[in-house]
């Protein structure tokens, strides 16, 4: 339900029933053994309610990364001048910036290639045994902390538009100068192309930065829930 790439928007409902059926049957054989409680009982609903937020918590950590790229990408297009141009975000169904699909599909790929479904699929088995089945799960000490990881979101937007946001206040401010020294130009005429001509390279430039950048989001969002789900 709330698990990145595959609790996506795009995938298919019937799809996401038969990962989670097969997920079931994989991870259900490993666990401790569970309280026996009766199955109409308050116990059992309070049970269920703590093992769905513990899924929930862990699938929209994980999701932060991608908030984290849709952000950098945003500041980036409304640098560029391409804030106007936003399609539906196939991850979250929401709209959102065509810079940002481009690089969430980049996130996604690198999320795929460093076996990150796999790591989530290990850390989901692993709470099983740090935080068994029962009425305790997660609190509220768990929850101000993925509050306080949020920040993530900013910093690491900021820090994968931030080089394209530092070259563009450069090229804004060239045209600022050529503006003073010029006022008979238009620079409404060629401050648009221009920029946009800039901002596309710049992409193009720090584009193999944004792979490392992920990558430590990656393992820092994995490490936090580690931290959260008592692995660590």
């Amino acid at each position: 339900m709330s698990a990145p790439v595959f609790g996506a928007r795009s995938v298919p409902v019937r799809a996401r029933l038969v990962i989670t059926l097969a997920l079931t049957l994989i991870i259900a054989p490993l666990i401790p053994p569970v309280p026996v409680v009766d199955l109409l009982s308050p116990l059992t609903l309070l049970i269920i309610i703590q093992q769905i937020l513990i899924g929930v918590v862990m699938g929209f950590t994980a999701q932060l990364v991608f908030s984290a790229v849709i952000t950098g990408g945003q500041v980036i297009s409304m640098q560029m001048g391409l804030g106007f141009s936003v399609m539906v975000d196939p991850q979250n169904g929401t709209q959102a910036p065509v810079l940002s699909q481009f690089y969430v599909l980049f996130a996604i790929l690198v999320f795929l290639a460093l076996d990150g479904h796999l790591v989530m699929i290990q850390i989901l088995a692993d709470s099983f045994k740090t935080l068994p089945v029962g009425v305790e799960g997660l609190q509220a000490m768990d929850y101000r902390q993925i509050a306080s990881w949020g920040s993530q979101v900013f910093a690491g937007g900021l820090a994968i538009s931030l080089p394209a946001i530092a070259s563009l206040l450069v090229v804004n401010i060239a045209f600022g100068v050529m503006t003073r020294a010029a006022p008979q130009l238009n620079i409404f005429a060629i401050g648009f192309p221009v920029t946009m001509i800039c901002g596309f390279s710049l992409i193009l430039i720090t584009l193999p930065g944004v792979l490392p950048r992920t990558g430590i989001l990656f393992t820092g969002v994995y490490q936090f829930l580690r931290q959260i789900m008592g692995g660590l």
